[in-house]
């Protein structure tokens, strides 16, 4: 997803869970994976290439950092890798087909056209999907649409399964990203919720004001 999404989705999410300092941190974290160095050869910060267990593994990864610089009297380190955390599972929808999926699922069994706000970004069916899939990343062309004057210059390179052509980045990609953004901001919470309890029962509520930044002494 686009910068500005990220932020917003994660800001929509977790602003009332966290310190502002808290908050901040994440967001810098979150956003900071797509530096150049984080677009080339990770394919599982962005859940491309369909690195599905590539990037469930790193999610995983980061939750144990998070745990772990708790464990230390860190709060930085851990707001950091919740910050790479989420970004990764925000452009999870963005980035596979998961979105047309789920309204294909849903398809005749509600009246009418679901809107954005009914996805369920963790359908069981869809995730074990033989079917679900993500973009695939063609170096060098693929970095053509990081100045976007050149996107459409990329598009007419690259074949149909391209990142390019599949991502929901943007309200420029048609309709579909407003389910991903949804599903995004859905997941985000849950992410929140899920690494909230793992902090409560291995390390306590004194760990969890810590990670929130919202205990006593912390703003």
């Amino acid at each position: 997803m686009h910068k500005q999404y990220h932020i917003e989705i994660t800001t929509q999410a977790l602003g009332d869970q966290f310190s502002m300092r808290a908050l901040q941190s994440i967001l810098v974290a979150n956003v900071g994976q797509d530096r150049l160095k984080g677009q080339i050869g990770h394919p599982q910060f962005h859940f491309e290439d369909n690195c599905f267990a590539g990037g469930t593994a790193y999610m995983g990864e980061q939750r144990e950092l998070i745990q772990a610089a708790l464990a230390g009297g860190e709060a930085l380190p851990a707001w950091q890798a919740f910050g790479r955390l989420t970004h990764a599972a925000q452009d999870f929808y963005a980035h596979s087909n998961y979105v047309q999926l789920w309204l294909e699922l849903l398809d005749g069994h509600l009246a009418g056209s679901p809107v954005p706000e009914q996805i369920d970004p963790l359908d069981s069916k869809i995730m074990e999907s033989p079917r679900l899939s993500s973009g695939l990343v063609y170096l060098p062309v693929e970095l053509l649409p990081l100045i976007p004057a050149l996107a459409p210059l990329a598009r007419r390179l690259l074949p149909k399964d391209s990142h390019a052509w599949t991502n929901l980045d943007g309200p420029e990609r048609g309709p579909l990203f407003a389910y991903a953004q949804v599903a995004a901001q859905k997941r985000t919470l849950f992410e929140f919720v899920n690494i909230s309890s793992l902090i409560l029962v291995s390390l306590g509520p004194l760990a969890l004001e810590a990670f929130t930044g919202q205990g006593s002494g912390n703003a």
